[in-house]
């Protein structure tokens, strides 16, 4: 380790340059959600696949129910039903009409839907309000209709490809699968895509102090949090997160959890033992991991011109160079640094165009002048009001006030330049969803 002291940036663009986007691999639709598509999907047919009714009426001829009254009703000779999913479909010639249910395909012969309100639903009485169901009503699927209102050429009918035609472009390569885009590769018949997967990330807690929650503390003892955290970050990030909880600060136990860890990582994240204290454990199992011939591997222990999160950890480690980003182990500091290095890097495994959390720009709103170390960039807990275009602060600078975090929605940047920050000025905030 040197006593370089690297900036933000600086360390961020490292950590990128060592990331790259995970191999594509074919997935059912269920598990490719929030994945990035990798392939053009076209349209292989048309839809609506074929020419359908878009209500539950009567298909009939225009030139049979042209001139059509309540006084003087068209009547046609019902020649059965067309139900959705009909596979045999009657013909309607001159004066007939037949059934037909939303969804269903216009049957041959005819040009038109009349709604089943413009009829008398085959009772032979006034208006009808309804369908009733073809088990329930054996007079609907045969004898008379009576229709009070005339229809023109493909009236209510969704013709075939209205919605897109075969050989169309779906979806662009790039495109981020949602549930409207996952709706619309099952609606044109793909079972599988191509994307990108989603990150395997492993984080793990490091501390003997360390209790999982729900366990009875002892003295000196505190909960476990940052795995907690930092699994569900990783989670909100995109990826599939495995938490790993408080492994005890021994140097050995560490490396061999770790080794464990890499059959089901693209990315892992250690939590505490970065600093230099005599039991920086990760650091103590870390730094002399590496591989010979490989130059640039190995873990590098580094110091952050930034507030929280000065410490900082960065390599690649096993056989497939996986890469590993230990943070710090205060709860906030970890948290500060996940977003702004690990997140990145999760979705840049995952090749999502954009990786960075969007920025704003805010008027300060507090009691008295914010300060912040020189030489250092400072991110401090805030929360935004998107309609003011303001951000307060909540808590103090302590890199271990996690309850403030809690009621965080931004980071207000502090540039390192700046000491001081006056009430009602402009700041850089970054925002956390």
């Amino acid at each position: 380790m040197s006593n370089t002291i690297w900036s933000v940036d600086e360390h961020l663009e490292d950590v990128l340059a060592a990331v790259e986007p995970l191999e594509p691999i074919e997935l059912q639709l269920p598990d490719a959600q929030g994945c990035v598509l990798v392939e053009d999907v076209t349209v292989p047919v048309a839809l609506p696949p074929f020419d359908n009714s878009s209500m539950d009426g009567y298909a009939v001829r225009v030139a049979d129910v042209a001139g059509a009254s309540e006084e003087f009703p068209a009547v046609l000779t019902v020649i059965g039903d067309v139900a959705a999913g009909s596979g045999e479909l009657p013909s309607v010639g001159p004066g007939e009409a037949a059934r037909i249910m939303t969804g269903a395909p216009l049957p041959p012969g005819a040009e038109a839907v009349v709604p089943v309100e413009w009829t008398d639903g085959g009772t032979g009485g006034g208006a009808a309000t309804g369908m009733r169901a073809a088990s329930g009503a054996p007079e609907g699927a045969s004898g008379e209709v009576r229709v009070h209102r005339p229809a023109e050429a493909r009236a209510h009918v969704r013709a075939r490809g209205s919605d897109v035609q075969a050989g169309d472009l779906a979806l662009a390569a790039g495109t981020v699968l949602g549930p409207p885009q996952i709706g619309l590769l099952a609606a044109i018949g793909r079972g599988t895509v191509k994307v990108r997967p989603r990150p395997r990330v492993v984080v793990l807690s490091t501390g003997s102090e360390l209790v999982q929650p729900g366990e009875k503390l002892a003295e000196g003892q505190i909960y476990d949090s940052n795995s907690f955290a930092l699994a569900a970050a990783a989670r909100d990030a995109g990826a599939i997160a495995y938490r790993v909880g408080a492994v005890t600060d021994d140097a050995e136990t560490l490396r061999a959890t770790i080794e464990d860890q890499l059959i089901r990582a693209d990315l892992l994240v250690t939590t505490g033992g970065v600093s230099v204290g005599a039991y920086d454990v990760v650091k103590e199992a870390l730094s002399s991991v590496g591989d010979e011939d490989e130059p640039g591997s190995g873990i590098d222990f580094r110091k952050l011109a930034m507030q929280p999160g000065k410490p900082q950890g960065f390599g690649s480690i096993g056989p497939d160079h996986t890469p590993l980003l230990a943070l710090p182990g205060n709860p906030v500091s970890s948290y500060v640094s996940f977003e702004l290095f690990v997140r990145p890097a999760i979705r840049t495994l995952m090749g999502l165009p954009d990786v960075h959390r969007p920025r704003a720009r805010a008027a300060l709103k507090a009691d008295k002048a914010l300060t912040s170390p020189a030489a250092r960039r400072q991110f401090l807990r805030g929360t935004y009001d998107a309609s003011g275009s303001a951000v307060t602060p909540v808590g103090g600078s302590g890199s271990h006030l996690i309850a403030a975090l809690a009621q965080a929605d931004c980071l207000i940047v502090i540039p390192e330049d700046v000491t001081s920050v006056e009430p009602g000025s402009e700041v850089e905030v970054v925002l956390l969803g």
